[in-house]
């Protein structure tokens, strides 16, 4: 028999989006990387340091809301920035023009680039579904629901807790557990009753601090190690793996 892989105790899988589900992180990193980049070289001059779309990206933007993210990269480059208003123009350097000038950027590359699933995750999920457990999504991304009608998918989950709800909600970001929470809550299950699935460093965080049954880390970038730092009870670099027969 096919075994997902969970302790016997989770009845509710909560699914991260980018980089668990859709092959969209390394397109959050480039819009990013070309936000900041143009920022911090008007800025520095033509000798700045460039962001990292690897480790600045798992480190301080990766999972977290847009301007939480804003925030925290220009914090660790010892540099604030007024908040501004939350309809910024993407040309005014606010934490809220910035936010809004990656997310332009980010609509443009999958307009142009197109959004894939991961194979996997898909199987997985449909397995969970099969087994009868509860599914949900929960992301920091205005654009979610968008980008599970692109896939195909929107229809494989329960619940979604997004960065619309979350607005809605006045819920905070990862790494704290609240959108988690409320994805359990609203599936009517309880935190030891869960799993949550994350790539970013700061979903692991937020799994941890939720209490759930357990949290799966997905390695997509060769970070499996602080994926187990930072929270995760397994690493696998593929949900499907999750899925391989067992005596």
């Amino acid at each position: 028999m096919t075994n997902l892989g969970l302790p016997d105790a989770v009845h509710a899988c909560l699914f991260d989006l980018d980089g668990v589900l859709t092959k969209t992180a390394v397109v959050h990193a480039a819009a990013w990387q070309e936000t900041f980049d143009d920022f911090l070289r008007r800025r520095e001059g033509p000798g700045f340091r460039p962001f990292d779309p690897v480790a600045d990206y798992d480190e301080y933007v990766d999972g977290r809301p847009r301007a939480d993210g804003v925030r925290s990269f220009l914090a660790s480059r010892g540099i604030e920035l007024p908040e501004g208003a939350e309809d910024d123009p993407p040309e005014r350097d606010t934490v809220h023009g910035l936010g809004a000038r990656k997310n332009g950027l980010l609509l443009e590359k999958i307009h142009t680039q197109g959004v894939e699933a991961y194979p996997g995750s898909v199987r997985y999920v449909e397995a969970v579904r099969a087994a009868g457990l509860a599914t949900a999504v929960v992301s920091s991304s205005a654009n979610c629901r968008d980008i599970l009608v692109s896939v195909g998918i929107e229809d494989r989950f329960d619940v979604r807790i997004d960065g619309v709800v979350a607005a809605e909600r006045s819920l905070p970001g990862k790494p704290h557990p609240d959108t988690f929470l409320a994805a359990a809550t609203d599936l009517g299950v309880e935190p030891a009753a869960a799993a949550v699935f994350e790539d970013a460093l700061a979903g692991m965080d937020a799994g941890r601090a939720g209490h759930f049954a357990y949290v799966v880390g997905v390695d997509r970038v060769g970070q499996a190690d602080a994926l187990r730092r930072h929270g995760a009870d397994t690493v696998v670099d593929d949900l499907a793996e999750l899925l391989e027969e067992r005596p």
